[in-house]
């Protein structure tokens, strides 16, 4: 994500996680994208520079279901101020 949370990349496991192929993620605001159930660990990520690791939430996919995750961000600490977002399914109820 750039310094707006817009899409620059994916990675692989994505479209298997979301169901939306990296064209359809690309440029768009990641939180609105998938809309994160909450959106301040990105925030607290984008103004304080810091990782926010193991964040519990949930994100809407392509075909409209709810879906547990868990999300690592990372700043990154360069002049752009970017973002790095690591999304993985939660296990469990």
């Amino acid at each position: 994500c750039d310094q707006q949370g817009r899409v620059l990349a994916t990675g692989r496991g994505v479209f298997e996680l979301t169901g939306f192929p990296e064209a359809d993620l690309l440029g768009r605001d990641i939180v609105e994208a998938l809309q994160f159930s909450d959106d301040k660990p990105v925030e607290l990520a984008r103004e304080w520079g810091v990782r926010r690791l193991n964040e519990q939430l949930s994100i809407r996919t392509r075909g409209g279901s709810e879906k547990r995750i868990v999300a690592d961000v990372f700043p990154a600490y360069d002049d752009d101020g970017g973002l790095l977002l690591a999304l993985t399914p939660r296990r469990g109820l």
